[in-house]
C-alpha cells in the first residue's frame, strides 16, 4: 500500500500566506501526496508550481458551510477549473438535507457533477452535524446525483472524520465509490484505522508526519 497517495495535503485557513501554501506544495512533492488541497484563490499558484509533478490540485467549492445556490457552486466548479484545479470537494447543503428537501439536495450536487465535466467531485457531507439516518440519505443523493466520491468533514465544524462514519459511509455507497476521510487523520495509525473503515483518500494537513510515524494535534 502506497499511503502516500491516499492523502490529500491541506490548508484550508482562512490566514494562510503564501509561504505557507509554498510549504504545503513543497512537502507535496517531496512526498508525492495524491494532491494538495488548497483554498480557490491559491489553486493558480498551486496547479503552476505542480505542473509535470504528477501531484494533483484540488480545491473546495461551497464551502465551509454549503449554503450557497447551485448555480453559485456550478460557477466556483467552473473558475477552479480553469484556473488548473483537477479535483473538487463541494460541500452539499446541508439544511436542504435536515429539510428532507432531496430534490434540491440532489439538484445541488449535480450542479457541481455537471459543472466538473471530467474531473474528480467529492461531496463534503459534514457527518458531525448529521443523524447517521442522514448520513446515508446523504452518500446515497450524491451517488445518485454521479460524485466520484463521499467525503466526511468539511474540518471547520463541531468535529472531524471518524472511523464509524467512513465505515458507515463505505457500506452506504458500496465498493466502487470513493470515501474521503477529513478532518481527524493526525497520526499514521490515525490513517490506516480510516483505510480500514473504508477509505480512499485521507484528508490531512499532517501529510509529513503521517508518513513519518509521528502523531500531530490539529483540526484538519
Amino acid at each position: 500500500m502506497k499511503l502516500n497517495k491516499y492523502i490529500d495535503h491541506t490548508f484550508l485557513k482562512p490566514d494562510a500566506t503564501s509561504e505557507q501554501i509554498v510549504q504545503l506544495i513543497e512537502e507535496a512533492k517531496e512526498y508525492n501526496f495524491a494532491s494538495v488541497c488548497v483554498n480557490p484563490t491559491w489553486v493558480a499558484f498551486a496547479a503552476q508550481a505542480l505542473a509535470e509533478s504528477g501531484v494533483k490540485v484540488c480545491t473546495v467549492v461551497g464551502f465551509p458551510l454549503g449554503a450557497n445556490r447551485p448555480e453559485i457552486k456550478a460557477l466556483e466548479t467552473k473558475d477552479a477549473i480553469e484556473q488548473g484545479a483537477d479535483e473538487i470537494d463541494m460541500v452539499i447543503n446541508i439544511g436542504a438535507l435536515k429539510s428532507q428537501d432531496l430534490d434540491l439536495l440532489e439538484r445541488d450536487i449535480r450542479a457541481v457533477v455537471e459543472a466538473s465535466g471530467d474531473k474528480l467531485v467529492k461531496v463534503i457531507i459534514e457527518a458531525c452535524l448529521l443523524s447517521d439516518q442522514e448520513k446515508v440519505l446523504a452518500c446515497q443523493v450524491a451517488q445518485k446525483a454521479g460524485a466520484d466520491f463521499v467525503k466526511t468533514s468539511t474540518g471547520f465544524s463541531t468535529g472531524g472524520a471518524t472511523v464509524a462514519d467512513v465505515a458507515l459511509m463505505r457500506q452506504t455507497v458500496g465498493p466502487d465509490m470513493g470515501v474521503k476521510a477529513a478532518g481527524g487523520a493526525r497520526s499514521y495509525e490515525d490513517a490506516l484505522a480510516f483505510i480500514e473503515a473504508g477509505a480512499t483518500r485521507i484528508g490531512s494537513s499532517a501529510g509529513p508526519a503521517i508518513m513519518k510515524g509521528e502523531k500531530v494535534s490539529g483540526d484538519y
